[in-house]
């Protein structure tokens, strides 16, 4: 089918039998025809100004978005005075460069903006981060500039860890670990025929995708699969659509199915699956973050894009799927991008212009009819503080940006200083240093073994000598004798009277006169 037919149940496209017993299957049916805009009447006077008449007792109050929202927070500044405690759990922590802390307190049913001004945030003792929870004491105020509510914090204090981010982060953890979300991704097709949606058939997520195909691509044919995209209900029931689509027969085409009574056109095979979802706190999209359908949606025969939530929310399954997309609205953008043209776009930025301008232009002639010194105080020091926060917005981009750019150029200089500490004069003249002053080193260590290897060879030979010494003999009261000749007498033979001779002693030396001579005889 179309995205401008009528969207059929499953019933519909499953061929009758012909057996006239009652189906005890529930038959789902459902409109998704979006309501005409109802067409606002304001009275315009004929120099162009805008006349407040008085309503009607029967007729209701016609409010501008502003005049409502600014009526509204001066019902409820007024009705909740006294300083509120609320808990829950910190998530979007972003502190802006002002020293404002922005972040959503939320907890398994609901979520608040909270606002931690300079003054309050520095009195603080610890970081606040996502994931973390936390006590906030503070009053409630609206923030007119995108008409939420929000907690103007006045102290904050920690209560442990949220239960529901820690899950998330541990299962996270793990199938990273096991490499699940750095798998090939399937490629989209850039002609799609036929779209299978995995979504409630009641939600506005299904609205939106099909008003954005029908104003891209009317010719698409869409296929929806009734899901529960909430609660305990709902990985089982994703996991029953992905499969559905999956399956052969809904992959083969020229399939005919009967449809009230009536043969009806063959169903054209299916290209790829949206699983689609609108935003809600982190307890609404706990069935996304199932350890099951993250494994069914990565061993899909089909590619899957993801769209849950809004922007800022992320899932198990965000990361698992072939594309994520932001919204469900920028999920069917981008399976129609092929078809989209570019007169389309001019001729939609053309009427959302006009519509701005008409809108301003009708809200300036009321606000002047209303304009007052108190007001324009008043109006004065709203501006103020939406154009801060505005501001903080936008030094949020800018410091991401600067600082992406930052880690670049630090990486490339610290790869140069590498390069360069590697070919440095300095470097290499400091090696060559230590080189030689351990090679002085082991030089003057072999010099004095050596030393120390000769003093005690010469110590040894000087003992040896010593022992061999004949002066040593002398010390034990011997002499040596010389002849008048010089000669050493070793026999008294060789001696005559009166003949003078020498004797050496130990210390010194005498002369003497041979007086008388006596030989030995050997005995034989």
């Amino acid at each position: 089918m179309s995205s401008g037919d009528p969207i059929p149940s499953f019933l519909d496209l499953q061929p009758r039998r012909k057996s006239r017993k009652p189906s005890t299957q529930p038959q789902l049916s459902f409109d998704l025809t979006p309501p005409e805009p109802a067409k606002l009447r304001v009275p315009v006077s004929h120099s162009g100004a805008v006349v407040s008449a008085p309503p009607s007792p029967r007729e209701p109050i016609l409010y501008t978005v502003r005049q409502l929202i600014a009526e509204l927070r001066l019902h409820i500044e007024s009705a909740y005075t006294r300083i509120l405690n609320v808990e829950g759990e910190i998530s979007n922590c972003r502190p802006a460069a002002s020293g404002h802390i922005y972040f959503t307190l939320k907890d398994g049913d609901a979520q608040l903006p909270v606002v931690l001004f300079r003054r309050q945030a520095q009195l603080l003792g610890f970081k606040p981060k996502d994931g973390m929870a936390v006590e906030v004491r503070g009053r409630i105020s609206v923030y007119e500039s995108r008409g939420q509510l929000q907690l103007i914090a006045e102290s904050l204090r920690p209560r442990g860890e949220g239960a529901l981010q820690l899950a998330f982060e541990q299962l996270k953890r793990r199938l990273k670990a096991e490499g699940l979300f750095d798998r090939p991704r399937r490629p989209l097709p850039p002609f799609p025929h036929t779209i299978g949606i995995v979504t409630s058939p009641h939600g506005a997520a299904l609205r939106d995708i099909i008003h954005v195909i029908r104003r891209r691509h009317a010719r698409l044919n869409l296929l929806i699969y009734p899901a529960v995209v909430q609660g305990p209900q709902c990985p089982p029931t994703v996991i029953a659509g992905i499969h559905f689509f999956n399956r052969p027969q809904n992959r083969v085409p020229h399939v005919s199915t009967l449809r009230h009574g009536k043969e009806a056109a063959p169903i054209p095979p299916v290209d790829l699956i949206i699983l689609a979802r609108g935003g809600g706190s982190l307890e609404d999209l706990a069935g996304f973050n199932d350890e099951t359908l993250a494994r069914v949606i990565a061993a899909s025969a089909l590619p899957i894009v993801a769209a849950i939530g809004h922007e800022i929310d992320h899932t198990i399954a965000d990361l698992v799927a072939d594309l994520r997309a932001p919204t469900p609205s920028a999920a069917a953008e981008l399976v129609t991008a092929a078809q989209h043209r570019i007169e389309e776009r001019v001729l939609a930025l053309e009427r959302r212009v006009t519509r701005a301008a008409e809108f301003h232009l009708l809200r300036a002639r009321q606000r002047l009819h209303r304009l007052s010194a108190e007001v324009v105080l008043a109006r004065l020091r709203d501006t103020i503080s939406l154009r801060q926060q505005k501001i903080d917005e936008l030094r949020f981009r800018l410091t991401a940006a600067s600082d992406r750019r930052l880690r670049n150029r630090a990486n490339k200089l610290a790869a140069l200083e590498v390069r360069l500490r590697r070919h440095d004069p300095t470097m290499r003249l400091a090696l060559a240093q230590r080189r030689l002053a351990t090679a002085n080193s082991r030089l003057q260590r072999l010099a004095a073994e050596i030393a120390s290897r000769r003093q005690s060879r010469l110590a040894h030979a000087t003992a040896r000598l010593e022992a061999l010494s004949p002066l040593a003999v002398l010390n034990r009261g011997y002499a040596i004798v010389y002849g008048q000749d010089g000669t050493i007498l070793r026999d008294a033979a060789d001696a005559s009277p009166d003949q003078q001779i020498r004797a050496r002693l130990a210390r010194g030396s005498v002369r003497a006169r041979i007086t008388e001579t006596a030989t030995e005889t050997q005995s034989t």
